[in-house]
């Protein structure tokens, strides 16, 4: 039997929450936030931060056929703490900062003794902070709408 415990559903949610969150965080307040959480365990860099490009897909109406959008870049890195935690942190852009303190946070994440401290004071802060800016886009496009609209008149009436 293997040493190495296999993530449950619930787990790997999380972490692709997580992920998703951080790598879509403003750096500086990704940084702000990190930086008031205090100390944390020692960790070496696996992969240090890599920039290169990635191929963006997109779908039409969201559900169409995938279509090569174009390209843009990204940062990537991983670390392991010295408990052999590995975190990987991918973001957009040229941010190897940003994706350090992700992956670091991803790789604390797996540790039960972090999680409730990690999502209270860094992921739930960036969640509510994603969904206000998702909400003043809606706000703003809605603005915007025009409904066009015919009425249907029978013949002969």
């Amino acid at each position: 039997m293997s040493s190495f415990s296999t993530p449950s559903d619930a787990d790997a949610r999380r972490r692709q929450r997580w992920l998703s969150l951080l790598a879509k965080a403003p750096a500086a307040r990704l940084e702000s936030l990190w930086q008031g959480l205090g100390p944390v365990p020692a960790y070496s860099v696996l992969r240090r931060p890599e920039i290169g490009l990635v191929m963006v897909q997109g779908r039409i109406s969201g559900s169409g056929a995938a279509f090569c959008a174009g390209e843009m870049t990204a940062t990537r890195t991983a670390v392991r703490l010295e408990s052999g935690e590995i975190g990987i942190g991918y973001v957009g852009g040229r941010a190897p900062r940003q994706a350090e303190i992700a992956a670091v946070i991803d790789a604390l994440g797996q540790r039960s003794e972090w999680r409730d401290a990690l999502e209270a004071r860094i992921v739930a802060p960036l969640a509510a902070e994603a969904e206000a800016r998702r909400r003043l886009t809606a706000a703003r496009a809605a603005a915007t709408k025009v409904d066009f609209f015919t009425v249907a008149r029978e013949a002969g009436t």
